[in-house]
Formats: structure tokens, sequence, C-alpha cells
């Protein structure tokens, strides 16, 4: 049996936009961008036959998968697909100083480090763990056939290196735009990428 998974990331937000680190402690809403993608989106996938929709415990997922919630596909809420813990700098205006922050700490997980989290929150080790899990109780659900499952940047790349056996520190080999869609089949013993950040039924919104 294959089993289908559809991985989308949430819709713009505000913060998305200003360049200010959400992680898992921010709980922003979409602004009318990230509405847009969401519509876009369903749109294009709502003849889909999904059997399942799995969001994180963060509202930007809830809401860009809102049509499908009120349309009664079944949906279930994973805390474990929450985005990364960004500790000290959730909320945070990137400025000069926090950008080098941040490029050193991607450049340390790059580098294979990937046991080191930003101060005060999660490494790409324990997000793995928490993606880890909320795969194995995903693909135990034996009646779910077709998967939707929106969720967050970081933690989308995390939860692609587990499914696809990359090494941690290769993560960010997996672009991601919102509403951007990677789809994979699962044969029983390992994941077959089918579309790469495909954004397609996006086009219409860019500019």
């Amino acid at each position: 049996m294959i089993k289908k998974i559809y991985l989308t990331r949430h819709g713009e937000t505000d913060y998305n936009r200003k360049g200010v680190v959400q992680g898992s402690g921010i709980d922003a809403d979409l602004n009318d961008t990230g509405r847009a993608q969401a519509e876009a989106f369903y749109q294009a996938y709502q003849t889909k036959a999904f059997d399942k929709l799995y969001v994180s415990g963060l509202k930007r997922t809830h809401q860009s998968m809102d049509k499908f919630i009120q349309g009664g596909l079944d949906h279930e809420i994973l805390p474990e697909l929450n985005e990364i813990s960004w500790g000290i700098h959730e909320g945070v205006s990137v400025d000069q100083t926090g950008q080098e922050y941040y490029a050193s700490m991607i450049k340390k997980w790059q580098s294979g480090q990937v046991d080191i989290g930003i101060e005060g929150g999660e490494s790409p080790l324990q997000v793995a763990d928490r993606m880890q899990k909320a795969l194995d109780y995903i693909l135990a659900q034996d009646d779910e056939k077709e998967v939707l499952i929106c969720m967050h940047g970081r933690a989308m790349r995390v939860m692609l290196a587990v499914m696809l056996n990359y090494p941690l520190k290769s993560m960010d080999s997996f672009s991601h735009a919102n509403l951007c869609l990677y789809q994979l089949a699962f044969t029983g013993s390992s994941f077959q990428l089918e579309k790469y950040n495909d954004t397609s039924h996006l086009i219409h919104l860019a500019g």
C-alpha cells in the first residue's frame, strides 16, 4: 500500500513579511497575502480525495487550511509539527547583529553541529525527534491513504530530511515558500519525492 503525503507550509504572516523570527512561541495570524495564498492552494487541491489533514498547534497552519476544515475534511492537531523554537530570538527583528547570529548558527548546522540550538531554543536534533514521532503516528494510520500536512518552514526542512533519510546538516537543500507543496509517496519502506517546493498554484499571485 502506497501512502501519499502532501506537505505544505503555512501562508504568509506579517512576521514573515517584516523578517521577524516567529518560531513555535509566536502564534501569528495570516496577513492578506497569506489568506490569498491559502485560497489559491485550496482552489488547486480542493478536489483531491484527502483522507486526513494534520496541522500544527499554531493557528497560522489552521488558518491556511481553513477552507478544507470548513469543508468537512477530517483534521487533527499535532503539536509535534510545530515550528522550531528560536528561543530568545522569537519576535525579534532581524537586524545586522541578529542576521550575523542567525547566519553563524545556520553555518554550524550545515557543518554537522545539529545538536546545537539557538539560545533558549531547540536544536535540529531535538526537532527531528519531534518530527519522527509525528511521522510515526501519521504512518500508523492505515486507513489514511492521502494525507495533507500543513506545518512550518524550518520544521518542514527537518521533516523532509527525516522522511528522505538525509543528514540533518543538509536540510537547507529543501527550499520552501509559503503554501508551497512537497508531494511524497511512502512505499512501506521508504519515501519517494514526487514534487519539490511546487508553487505553480501561486503564480497568479506573483507581484
